[in-house]
């Protein structure tokens, strides 16, 4: 049970989508003040340069994207140290109001599962057992504890999902493209905890994130969301390859490759039936 369950959990936290102006990938001109200028691609990959106009990059990287709905097509591969087969999966983002998904192994129906503000459900079919839980089991499996709702669907989106600002960041440029460094720990508080993090940021020239990664300063926790192969359709960045990299006592891994986007409106249905079990969240 655990395996599947990870498995459709942790997809909710692989499919990303985002809002970009087409133009402004072919445009690789950086804003300076009143001016534009061409950005410097002879700057080492180690090179980190101030960024003089910061108010160009906090206002890109934190538009909300402009969609309704959205379906993804997934091949996903999940590494936990059992053996998991390679899932297809179905994954719609009905903005500010659920992700629900479906996982299937060899065509057939192993997993589902939505998402809401209220918290997080799952069934599995192989085992006929199912969960009902708010969102600290998510927060558990991903070694964080500041997922929610709104936190997710960001995640989900490709959008900065950890609060970031001028005075407690440090933002600069380098070859791939803008790189932001929390000068200090963040402190996260939640009603069952205090933790802090060290947290970087990376995100290419045209404001596409790259990567995330918090590293608990106490514990060997780790978490790294990375995309990669973004492309422009219908007028929306999406990334074709995500990968999730969880560290701590346990490691695991998730790969999405997505196939397909769809942006029409499907029928989701979830329902679980009464003979299956409920697993209790400790």
């Amino acid at each position: 049970m655990r395996n599947w369950i990870i498995a459709l959990l942790l997809i909710f936290l692989v499919t990303s989508c985002k809002t970009r102006n087409a133009a402004r990938k072919k445009d690789r001109r950086v804003k300076t003040d009143s001016t534009f200028v061409l950005e410097d691609n002879r700057l080492p990959k180690d090179s980190n340069q101030p960024v003089s106009d910061k108010f160009a990059f906090f206002e890109h990287v934190l538009i909300q994207p402009d969609f309704e709905q959205i379906k993804i097509s997934s091949k996903v591969n999940v590494e936990t140290g059992s053996f998991i087969p390679t899932l297809d999966a179905t994954i719609y983002i009905e903005k500010d109001t659920k992700v629900w998904m479906t996982l299937q192994a060899f065509v057939i129906t192993v997993a589902r599962g939505i998402a809401t503000p209220e918290g997080i459900k799952g069934q599995d079919k192989t085992s006929k057992t199912y969960i009902d839980s708010d969102f600290d089991y998510l927060n558990n499996l991903l070694n964080v504890n500041f997922i929610d709702y709104k936190s997710l669907e960001k995640i989900l989106m490709g959008r900065t999902f950890v609060k970031i600002n001028d005075s407690q960041f440090i933002l600069t440029r380098n070859a791939q493209g803008f790189k932001m460094a929390s000068r200090v720990n963040q402190k996260i508080v939640t009603d069952e905890k205090t933790r802090e993090y060290k947290i970087t940021l990376q995100y290419d020239k045209n404001y596409d994130l790259l990567a995330v990664n918090l590293k608990d300063v106490l514990t060997p926790d780790e978490l790294e969301v990375s995309y990669s192969n973004w492309e422009e359709i219908k007028g929306i960045r999406l990334p074709k390859s995500v990968k999730i990299i969880i560290k701590g006592s346990k490691s695991s891994q998730i790969l999405l490759e997505n196939t397909k986007f769809d942006f029409s409106r499907m029928d989701t249905p979830y329902s679980v039936p009464s003979s299956y079990k409920k697993i209790e969240i400790q």
